[in-house]
């Protein structure tokens, strides 16, 4: 998605050969119009595979999911990091280490929200190593749900995530894939390989 492509090399800032910082436009200020861009582009993409719910993880990837979600039609999922005293239903849970925050963490979706009747489509804002992702697959099986496919607006492609993701069956479609972060420098996957 070269929108999204140029606002990383405009507004991102790279930390470290492993971490882009993008908090100016996805995950502390958020840009509605480039969120409303890469919803229509998921629903794009996944619109024949029967999606019924966009599920993903609070926070950062909620204005991707819902804006999703949006174009879908359909409703999103949020699971949850931390586990209200309104959760009260019985949850489904799974383990998830934080590539970012290098620190584990236990997601939950009540069992009222999800269930063998919905096809999911999974959307992050990153995926790395891809954990937070094979969380909430691991959620969708233990519901009875289908995983429909797996949108995520920034992969780092130079991370084991997406062989992951692909070896479990995921349809995994990331809008920019980032090749290497090497002495400061956002380099992308050529167009032609970003998409399988």
């Amino acid at each position: 998605m070269k929108l999204l492509e140029e606002r990383i090399v405009q507004d991102g800032r790279v930390l470290s050969e492993g971490v882009l910082k993008v908090d100016q436009f996805l995950n502390h200020q958020i840009d509605p119009a480039l969120m409303q861009a890469i919803g229509e582009d998921f629903a794009k993409y996944f619109e024949q595979k029967g999606i019924t719910k966009v599920m993903t993880i609070e926070a950062s990837g909620i204005a991707p999911a819902v804006f999703t979600g949006l174009s879908l039609g359909v409703p999103v999922v949020v699971a949850k990091k931390n586990v209200g005293i309104t959760m009260t239903d019985e949850l489904a849970a799974a383990d998830v280490y934080s590539f970012t925050k290098q620190q584990n963490y236990t997601i939950s979706v009540s069992k009222s929200v999800l269930s063998k009747n919905d096809t999911v489509l999974i959307i992050d804002d990153f995926l790395a190593n891809g954990q937070a992702a094979l969380g909430l697959m691991s959620i969708c099986q233990q519901l009875g749900a289908a995983v429909g496919g797996i949108g995520i607006v920034i992969e780092k492609s130079f991370q084991t995530g997406r062989s992951l993701l692909e070896e479990q069956g995921a349809d995994v479609y990331s809008l920019a894939r980032i090749r290497s972060l090497e002495k400061g420098q956002v380099e992308f996957v050529e167009e032609n390989l970003s998409q399988h």
